[in-house]
């Protein structure tokens, strides 16, 4: 377990050859320059488009792609622009946050929509915001940089998306992904068509949460994050996926980089690979243990955690890549009885996490089709153990072993005309090792609960099959009607999952979108080994409906509204406690190893709201999003009671900008407020008489904590160089310094109850040197 003021500790202290030689635009000749090189291609067929007009308006500079789509803009002067793409027969496209740095290449490929038909009369508008047939609605995309910069995200791809209205406020301590009435575990992360199960440092065996993210921000090209009625392409979970594209290394020179900031000390190095591919590895480790040995700080844990990340990119001939791709890391905590007792721990203990994914991807383009093919095995290790602070006694242990091998392939082939077809499969084998031990402990009401003892291998096998037709029966309506079909062998369960998307063009500048699906989950294998019976439960189900408009409030700034409603049932329920939701006891839990009951699969849940969003792309020198979201979130247990869930903030308002007066500088800032969540009073006098935290059973959730606000600041300072660039930032995270309540628990060791906060006015630092 991460403890949370560990980490607010822990956060004070510290080329492929062209076919032709590309057209060339320069600027006037300066001390300091740089180059822009790239593809134009097409977004479904994937081959070159030649003859799109390329420019930098802010200098006049514009150049156009040849046969093979190629392009290149020489003589550009350090700084920050927005590129623009335009041809005939296909959307306009802008990519922002184009970074061209001294002496260095920066690489931009643009994938262009095609126009099924000219439009009479119509101008579409700037391309800012890519339209992805497959996903009309319930998806927003940020750019490598975006995410860099965002103030309170700390690089990481995570926490970015606690702006978004779709996405529940849970603690400053994590940045576990609660969307749209969901729990932790219902969110999937797909890198370059490879799913990594947490990408998360300290990761919540069988969720996807943790307190910082573990992928190098500088690796990353693209993130686009569906939230619901997304396509049959994608399975076994319940509320969202992540899709994130990693960017190939520079394919003609060596560059370095040296960074220093929250997430630890660490070099990002790249360079060409024999003339037709390139290679992209980063280093990364914490420094706050090694800081604790240079400075007396007192008795205090010091979390040390690293990763690895790699990219290789092979061109292996015409229309084909080959890229592989390894993500990994290690988190090592250790505390004791003293330690525990001078900071106010109710338990202590040692953790050995050590997790990691390699795969690789081949990418055809055949003739006018796509595919994607992806090979990848997952291996997590878990070694825990802890013991409480008052009398020394072990409360668990954890012994876990989880191996994953996993075949993806996903196909486009277009059926002519205005139809074409996504289709694929995917295969998964897990073996996993549990070799763990629960103590005797007294439950969330007060209950004894006998010790459990769990030495059991899973072998499982999960298959699915999946396709999506799409069609264009008019120029403004795009239609989507999916099917996917899994078997999970584990429980023997089989399910047919119907889904389908539309959007219909009022105008050039607004659309109405809509969707519907059906969605399973299977559940995680670290709850489902604790009885033999468990086999039996039913996989939880999520029917999803969304309604949106989108309107482009100018060719940068676009307005979303979409209302949505979400049905569950089919989720665990422990008869002996039918007034809680086993699947929400994983946030007091802090993971499933509470639950030794044999468990039925009668639990609902539903969930509705209204979302509204308004975000600017950094066109020149202003960007921003604002959001707003007002939903309901209940479940009813085993009683047929209906409940809030302990994610129900009510309400979310978000306010995110920042200004770019020139080169140099940026200043950037986010506000959030939200609805103080629900949760369970403690029964004082059980809880005195036990000296162990006991839930009120008669007020499940009935009262609420105080409303929730914070406002995180940045400055970021970029200094250009002959031949490196360097960049230098501080943050203030909770800038008023408001007093946020995490919880209340009760402390054993003073007998009393307490309350936990969540972070305190915390400065952040920052600096990237490249070179």
């Amino acid at each position: 377990m991460f403890d949370s003021k560990t980490l607010l500790v822990a956060l004070a202290v510290g080329s492929g050859a062209a076919s032709a030689t590309p057209a060339i635009a320069q600027a006037p000749a300066g001390l300091r320059t740089g180059s822009i090189q790239g593809q134009t291609i097409d977004a479904r067929t994937l081959t070159p488009v030649s003859g799109v007009t390329v420019s930098l308006p802010i200098l006049e500079l514009e150049t156009s792609s040849e046969l093979d789509g190629r392009f290149l803009l020489e003589g550009v002067p350090a700084g920050s622009y927005t590129l623009e793409f335009r041809v005939i027969g296909y959307r306009p496209a802008a990519t922002t946050d184009v970074i061209v740095r001294p002496n260095r290449i920066t690489y931009v490929d643009a994938q262009l929509e095609a126009l099924a038909v000219e439009l009479e009369g119509i101008v579409v508008v700037s391309g800012y915001f890519p339209e992805v047939e497959s996903q009309p609605n319930s998806i927003i995309g940020f750019s490598g940089e975006e995410i860099r910069r965002a103030p309170g995200s700390a690089g990481d791809v995570s926490r970015i998306m606690a702006s978004l209205p779709s996405v529940a406020k849970v603690n400053d301590q994590t940045n576990s992904l609660v969307v749209r009435g969901g729990s932790p575990i219902e969110n999937a992360f797909y890198v370059d068509n490879i799913q990594i199960p947490n990408v998360n440092h300290f990761p919540t065996q069988g969720a996807s949460g943790g307190p910082i993210g573990l992928l190098n921000v500088d690796f990353i090209e693209a993130v686009d994050f569906k939230t619901g009625g997304f396509s049959a392409a994608y399975g076994d979970r319940l509320s969202s996926v992540m899709d994130l594209s990693l960017r190939d290394g520079n394919r003609s020179e060596f560059d370095g980089q040296l960074d220093l900031n929250l997430a630890g000390l660490g070099g990002v190095a790249e360079g060409p690979l024999f003339g037709r591919g390139s290679w992209l590895v980063s280093v990364r480790r914490s420094y706050l243990d090694l800081l604790i040995k240079m400075v007396d700080v007192g008795s205090t844990v010091a979390p040390r955690y690293s990763d690895y990340q790699g990219k290789v990119a092979f061109d292996l001939g015409k229309g084909h890549k080959l890229t592989l791709l390894g993500v990994a890391a290690e988190d090592r905590m250790t505390s004791d009885s003293t330690v525990a007792v001078e900071n106010a721990m109710i338990v202590f203990g040692n953790q050995d996490l050590r997790q990691g994914t390699v795969g690789s991807s081949w990418r055809a383009v055949w003739r006018g089709g796509v595919s994607n093919t992806s090979l990848s095995y997952t291996g997590s290790r878990f070694v825990e153990d802890y013991y409480e602070t008052t009398g020394g006694n072990q409360l668990f242990q954890n012994r876990s072993l989880e191996h994953a091998f996993t075949l993806r392939n996903v196909n486009t082939a277009p059926l002519g005309g205005s139809h074409s077809i996504d289709f694929g499969v995917e295969a998964k084998h897990y073996r996993i090792d549990y070799d763990n031990y629960y103590a005797e402990y007294t439950d969330a009401l007060g209950d004894l609960t006998p010790e459990l003892v769990v030495d059991k291998r899973i072998d499982e096998t999960k298959l699915s099959a999946f396709g999506t037709y799409t069609v264009k029966p008019w120029s403004r309506l795009v239609l989507n009607l999916g099917l996917r079909a899994d078997h999970f062998t584990f429980s023997d369960n089989s399910h047919l999952s119907p889904r389908a998307s539309l959007s219909f063009g009022l105008s050039d500048r607004t659309s109405v979108t809509a969707a519907t699906g059906v969605y399973y989950q299977s559940l995680p294998a670290v709850l489902l080994a604790q009885q033999e019976e468990n086999r039996t439960l039913k996989d939880p189900r999520a029917i999803h409906y969304v309604l949106g408009l989108s309107h482009m409030l100018s060719d940068y700034t676009r307005l979303t509204v979409e209302a949505y409603h979400k049905n569950y049932d089919r989720f665990p329920i422990n008869p002996m406690q039918p007034s809680l939701f086993v699947i929400d006891e994983l946030f007091y839990r802090y993971g499933f190893f509470m639950n030794h009951e044999q468990l039925i699969s009668e639990g609902r849940a539903r969930t509705s709201g209204i979302e509204a969003t308004v975000q600017k792309r950094l066109a020149r020198d202003v960007y921003g999003l604002l959001s707003a979201a007002y939903f309901r979130s209940e479940y009813a247990g085993g009683d047929d009671v209906w409940r809030d869930r302990v994610f129900d903030n009510r309400i979310v308002l978000s306010a995110e900008g920042g200004y770019k007066p020139n080169s140099s500088w940026e200043f950037s800032a986010r506000w959030i407020y939200a609805g103080g969540p629900p949760y369970t009073p403690l029964d004082l006098e059980r809880s005195a008489t036990l000296n162990r935290g006991v839930l009120d059973g008669s007020r499940i959730n009935s009262a609420r904590y105080p409303n929730y606000h914070s406002l995180n600041v940045r400055f970021d300072r970029r200094f250009s160089f002959s031949g490196s660039n360097m960049i230098l930032y501080v943050s203030v995270w909770n800038a008023y310094n408001r007093k946020n309540v995490a919880g209340y628990y009760w402390n054993e060791v003073e007998g009393k109850q307490n309350s936990s906060l969540q972070w305190s006015a915390l400065p952040i630092f920052g600096v990237e040197y490249e070179f």
